[in-house]
């Protein structure tokens, strides 16, 4: 037995408000979306609507089976799209909003390769790390390295993991004294990230699922992560850092990491975009990317080597 079967039909007529409206929509005979109404009114043993030559109505057993079925053909409709879609390939243009650094140094080699990978996606991609506003501003996804506020309209993914170190060249520790102790780094000068003058805290977990703020002595603030690393491994002082910006530097002997038996603060990256019925196969492709690429990128489980 069809199970489906007349429901549509039945939403129709509620949707138009009567059956002659509903066969034109239907492009069917209104005998024949009656006939059917009535067939699948048989099949439930319930009255679905009172209806007349001039009037219609639902019943309250009507009511009630017209909201469910709308989630039930929603439903219908959600697997088809999605099958649909698992089978076309990817195309469409596609405008997001990722970090600056973060964005170019990680997330648009992914980019990069999907745009070889489906020559029909098109990419408009904005590096920033101001706030945006994803509804308001257009964009089909963002990546942030921060939990977003919850808000309604959003769906949102964890892509990757990124764990912080603190490193200073092999001069500058050969000079001023390796800091066995996080009280230590008071006695040393810190090249930090901020902004307006304000320098970002240097955080560590607490234990206690908070954290705290290494005390620092700011020698030079900047609001470049690139810069605050170029300055470190040039001998100015310690540099607190996600391990992906630095690993080039501690590889070819520039930096050394310092205080490693500390346990490093962990913070979470995600993809947010708006919520929708159906996920386009473009965003799903680049989702699914980013969140099979950037782990091996950020290396939030490992030292750096």
């Amino acid at each position: 037995m069809n199970k489906l079967a007349g429901i549509q039909e039945f939403v129709a007529v509620v949707d138009a408000g009567g059956f002659s409206a509903a066969a034109e929509r239907l492009h069917m005979s209104r005998s024949a979306v009656g006939k059917t109404v009535a067939r699948l009114e048989q099949r439930l043993g319930v009255r679905l609507c009172h209806r007349t030559t001039r009037a219609f109505a639902l019943t309250a057993e009507g009511h009630a089976f017209y909201e469910r079925s709308l989630r039930v053909l929603a439903e219908v409709e959600a697997a088809e799209f999605a099958l649909t879609s698992e089978m076309a390939e990817p195309a469409g243009r596609m405008r997001i909003s990722v970090p600056a650094i973060f964005g170019r140094r990680c997330v648009a080699p992914v980019v990069f390769d999907l745009a070889r990978q489906y020559p029909r996606l098109r990419f408009d991609v904005s590096f920033t790390d101001r706030t945006v506003d994803l509804i308001e501003e257009g964009y089909d996804l963002i990546v942030r390295n921060t939990v977003l506020p919850d808000r309604a309209g959003l769906s949102a993914r964890r892509i990757a993991r990124q764990r912080m170190a603190i490193c200073a060249s092999p001069d500058y520790l050969a000079a001023r004294g390796t800091p066995g102790t996080l009280d230590d780094i008071a006695a040393h000068d810190a090249i930090t990230y901020g902004r307006d003058g304000n320098a970002r805290p240097w955080l560590f977990p607490d234990g206690r699922g908070g954290t705290f703020a290494a005390p620092t002595r700011s020698l030079l603030i900047v609001d470049d992560l690139e810069a605050a690393a170029d300055a470190a491994a040039s001998g100015l002082g310690l540099v607190w850092s996600p391990c992906w910006l630095i690993r080039d530097h501690v590889r070819a002997g520039r930096l050394v990491q310092v205080l490693t038996g500390l346990e490093p603060l962990i913070f979470d990256t995600f993809a947010v975009w708006p919520t929708a019925p159906f996920m386009p196969a473009r965003l799903r492709v680049l989702v699914d990317a980013l969140a099979s690429r950037l782990p091996g990128m950020t290396g939030a489980d490992r030292e750096i080597k």
